[in-house]
């Protein structure tokens, strides 16, 4: 088994998982588009998006490189990385992005910040994989020694932006979904994860 292969209810059933919805990001802050986003962003939706490769080129990591920016280079960006954990448990495999507050070098540091999966289609099809490469995050931070309470992860299509949180064992659903025609909010979202705490 591996990432790619958990569902929602074969995640909660192996690891005991509690499930809720709620609002993650009540009060978050919309930031300001950077007009290269912008123009990236007007570019990539003028081309035919159909493939999860495509979106997540042309979307995903433009909004990602902005947040980078607007964090003041704090966090690196991993795509198309392995998070191998633990292969007996399935938590191995390729993650579609890593989001970490490390030095931007080709292996992945703690601690992760977030993990987002990019979908073609429905999102739901994607939170089960997101949730178990949350978990294996948790347990990569917890091994090298450099936990942090809560990871965040995100599916999106490049126009619906589904966040989950997990601490410990709940997971978090977002009652609210971020959309492409407002990306201040999903900025602010991102600014509000990788943010220290």
């Amino acid at each position: 088994m591996a990432y790619a292969d958990f569902t929602l209810e074969s995640v909660r059933t192996q690891f005991q998982l509690t499930f809720h919805r709620d609002t993650l990001f009540a009060n978050v802050q919309p930031i300001a588009v950077p007009q290269w986003l912008a123009d990236m962003l007007a570019r990539g939706l003028s081309l035919p998006l159909v493939s999860e490769k495509a979106r997540s080129e042309l979307i995903v990591t433009p909004i990602l490189l902005a947040v980078r920016e607007l964090s003041n280079h704090q966090i690196s960006i991993l795509s198309g990385q392995r998070l191998d954990v633990d292969a007996v448990a399935g938590l191995v495999g390729e993650c579609d992005f890593i989001l970490s507050r490390s030095e931007p070098l080709p292996l992945v540091q703690s601690p992760i910040l977030s993990l987002i999966e990019a979908k073609r289609g429905e999102i739901e099809l994607g939170l089960g994989q997101c949730t178990a490469q949350m978990i294996g995050a948790l347990r990569f931070n917890q091994r090298e020694q450099n936990p942090i309470q809560t990871v965040y992860g995100c599916v999106t299509n490049g126009e619906i932006w589904q966040f989950l949180s997990l601490t410990d064992t709940t997971l978090t659903i977002d009652r609210d979904r971020f959309f492409l025609t407002n990306p201040e909010q999903i900025l602010g979202v991102f600014h509000q994860i990788v943010s220290p705490q």
